[in-house]
């Protein structure tokens, strides 16, 4: 007996930022009753929808959509939070004869859900004071310096600048003395649901031309005066919500420290980087069917056959 046919079944439309996975989504909710469940840390902000590249109104209003711009800048999610919304919804929406459809590109945030989380110990408030005040002085930079002497393994997976898990990473190691990876190591994986895993790829090069051309389309599309905005009603670019590729270069763009053109390079490059990171943690994870942009009948093949 299959130890998942009592379980939810979801597909899980994953890979690299600009792959083309909400296009997908969309393409089978002409077909199939779908809710689309987002597991993009990035794309819970409000305030940064056009920067954060979350589905249009328009896109939003052909099928059910959740978990897209609830937060404020100010505020974060962590993994087990994002279980827990997520969990609840693909319950509510299997119930309701919904197919629930995950599309996203934070690889850490799926793997909780379908395999649930390591028993991580809570952290001190003591502790969690001593490293957000040393990250308000030093910066995420210095941070994920010191992550990479203490768990380079960890620190191989986020970025540079990733406030939130750099600091939870900090926080565990010196509350526990065991880096977060270890803790991750000693989890024994249980699958939560019936999962189809569905990755988009791209050859690099090509994937960096076409996410040069979504750059200015967000341009056009206002993103400048969208950051600009968010960041004068916060008046603080150590938020949790713009420490996301494209709000540190459109700030210093707008502080004057870089002129547009710099800041769209560097947009570029972190992207770019951002991706590949992306493709090697995917690249990791167990039973993803992948396909390329020419495939997309191959990947609609696989995911009837995997619905009848």
């Amino acid at each position: 007996m299959d130890s998942t046919e009592n379980l939810p079944k979801i597909i899980c439309i994953l890979g690299p930022t600009g792959t083309g996975k909400t296009d997908l989504a969309l393409s089978l909710a002409k077909k199939v009753d779908i809710s689309v469940i987002n597991f993009d840390s990035r794309q819970v902000y409000k305030e940064l929808p056009i920067i954060t590249a979350q589905p249009s109104v328009q896109e939003q209003s052909v099928c059910p959509h959740y978990l897209y711009g609830f937060l404020t800048v100010r505020e974060k999610i962590s993994a087990g939070e994002f279980v827990s919304l997520a969990s609840d919804l693909i319950w509510r929406e299997w119930k309701r004869q919904r197919l629930p459809v995950l599309v996203g590109g934070t690889g850490l945030y799926l793997r909780s859900l379908l395999y649930g989380l390591a028993p991580i110990p809570s952290v001190p408030d003591s502790v969690r004071d001593e490293v957000k005040l040393k990250c308000i002085k030093h910066g995420p930079e210095a941070l994920y310096a010191e992550l990479k002497k203490v768990d380079p393994e960890y620190a191989e997976k986020i970025h540079p600048r990733d406030r939130q898990r750099i600091t939870r990473a900090l926080e565990v190691y010196l509350a526990t003395g065991t880096t977060i990876s270890d803790w991750h190591k000693r989890h024994k994986p249980e699958l939560k649901f019936s999962a189809l895993k569905i990755g988009l790829i791209h050859d690099l090069d090509m994937l960096t031309e076409r996410l040069a051309i979504r750059i200015d389309k967000m341009l056009s599309l206002g993103a400048v005066e969208e950051v600009e905005n968010a960041y004068k009603m916060y008046k603080d670019e150590t938020l949790p919500g713009f420490s996301g590729i494209g709000c540190p270069e459109l700030i210093a763009y707008l502080k004057g420290h870089l002129t547009l053109e710099e800041a769209k390079k560097l947009w570029l490059k972190n992207t770019r980087a951002y991706a590949k990171r992306q493709i090697t943690w995917f690249k990791k994870e167990k039973n993803i069917f992948w396909f390329k942009p020419q495939e997309v009948m191959l990947a609609w093949d696989k995911i009837i056959a995997w619905l009848d």
